[in-house]
């Protein structure tokens, strides 16, 4: 018997565009110590002036971050957050005080959200240059819903359908698993996957509630190494992680649903 592709060390497989992508959500984000400038307008503005032409709408917004301390859990002054949006409002780049973010609804390839991000770190050196990467995360989220939700256990792999491959599956309203894998020694990848019931998420920030059962598929690699902050070498290291959850992901799934959302070979 042939040996089996292993999904965290094998080559990850050619790219196959999915014609009816269930994909959510598309995230790169990568943190840094805090810039005090970043706070400021003043010296935002040509940081904006650069990215105009792809993401010509900014929304200011202001956020309260939760603090632990010995007092237990309390709410921490404002934050001020830049959000850059394309004119669809398809794409959103954030930018804050101690990170960069990018993220999409409407994502085409991997190559085109790549470039789009490589573009931001570029732009983030030129105005604000920071000194070191505190952490690198690329996380890509699925989504199964509808009709698609009752053939589960055709469109994954049985380590992944788990007990929505059993008799327990009609009886069975909400189901997640979570791993934490090393693919390679500076980076983790951590898979999240299963069956939600309506109106409820694992995560507000990133995956909006549904009002019908769904599945997801959420799959997030990120290294927390300490670093200098090199654009080029972050860029290549976003590629490597997108194609590792790619790796994952064609691993989890069947040919039935690559089929169902129209992958073709």
């Amino acid at each position: 018997m042939a040996k089996e592709h292993d999904p965290l060390t094998g080559k990850p497989p050619a790219e196959m565009p999915l014609k009816r992508a269930p994909l959510l959500r598309v995230i790169a984000q990568v943190r840094f110590p805090v810039l005090m400038g970043i706070e400021t307008s003043e010296q935002v503005a040509p940081f904006q002036t650069a990215l105009r032409n792809v993401y010509p709408v900014l929304r200011p917004e202001q956020v309260r971050r939760i603090v632990l301390d010995r007092r237990g859990q309390t709410e921490g002054p404002p934050s001020q957050i830049w959000r850059f949006l394309d004119r669809a409002q398809g794409w959103r780049a954030s930018l804050g005080s101690d990170f960069l973010a990018l993220e999409t609804s409407t994502y085409s390839s991997r190559r085109d959200f790549l470039d789009r991000f490589s573009f931001l770190l570029r732009a983030l050196v030129e105005h604000f240059n920071p000194p070191t990467v505190d952490r690198l995360g690329v996380r890509y989220i699925d989504r199964v819903s509808g009709e698609h939700v009752t053939k589960l256990a055709a469109f994954l792999r049985p380590e992944i359908s788990g007990v929505l491959s059993t008799s327990l599956r009609g009886r069975t309203s909400l189901s997640l698993s979570e791993a934490l894998l090393s693919p390679q020694e500076d980076a983790s990848l951590r898979a999240r996957w299963g069956l939600l019931p309506p109106n409820t998420t694992p995560d507000p920030s990133a995956i909006e509630p549904l009002g019908e059962p769904n599945w997801i598929l959420d799959l997030d690699m990120f290294s927390q190494r300490h670093t200098q902050f090199d654009a080029d070498a972050l860029s290549r290291a976003a590629a490597a992680y997108a194609e590792r959850i790619y790796a994952f992901f064609r691993w989890a799934v069947t040919e039935k649903f690559l089929a169902t959302f129209g992958g073709e070979r």
